[in-house]
């Protein structure tokens, strides 16, 4: 079974980290609540985490993609469906 291999936020170019943030909170489906947020504001909580830990950066390499999930998904096959 191939799992996702954890990035480093530090292995990416800023420029790079940037579109990957700004491409995971304007994905269809993303819900952020009854207040309405902007798109720096957005992007300012996932950067945040990420310097927390509480999310991290993974690559897929059956799917040749990069995704934003719970650290505690990275492990996983498919971290989508189990959150």
């Amino acid at each position: 079974m191939v799992t996702f291999a954890k990035i480093p936020v530090e292995a990416l170019s800023p420029q790079a980290l940037d579109g990957l943030i700004e491409e995971f909170v304007t994905r269809d489906g993303t819900d952020y609540g009854a207040e309405e947020r902007t798109l720096d504001d957005k992007k300012d909580a996932v950067k945040r985490q990420l310097d927390s830990g509480d999310v991290a950066i993974v690559f897929d390499p059956e799917t040749q993609s990069s995704n934003i999930i719970h650290k505690d998904d990275v492990g996983k096959r498919d971290p989508t469906q189990s959150r």
